[in-house]
């Protein structure tokens, strides 16, 4: 059941619009644009990452790392690399994931078009 005034709960106690939930706090995780990027990528196999500027992507990895789904072995070196894979739980991630991604691709033009009306005066 939703309402726009209360938590919406689906299947027995779960609040997923309450922040104290699991369930919110999990989605709030995964609903992270680089959250989503970053498994996308990951999804293909390991990744090595050696001086990383882009400061975004270092702090989602760390999360990623903190939160159980990604883990990342460092190589010694100047710079040092940091190689990041998913782990068994992130690995159940792409394929809902999938599902998302395609929305994504089916409605970018028509997101585009509403987007470049409403910029309109």
């Amino acid at each position: 059941m939703r309402t726009r005034n209360g938590p919406a709960v689906s299947d027995g106690d779960t609040c997923v619009l309450d922040e104290r939930c699991g369930s919110h706090q999990a989605l709030g995780l995964i609903a992270n644009k680089w959250t989503v990027l970053g498994i996308h990528v990951l999804a293909d196999g390991t990744r090595r990452y050696g001086g990383v500027s882009q400061k975004v992507l270092t702090r989602t990895l760390r999360r990623l790392e903190r939160d159980g789904l990604v883990e990342g072995k460092v190589h010694p070196g100047v710079p040092p690399t940091v190689e990041y894979s998913l782990t068994r739980r992130g690995e159940s991630l792409p394929a809902p994931l999938e599902t998302l991604y395609a929305w994504a691709e089916k409605h970018v033009e028509e997101l585009e078009t509403a987007r470049a009306r409403r910029a309109d005066p």
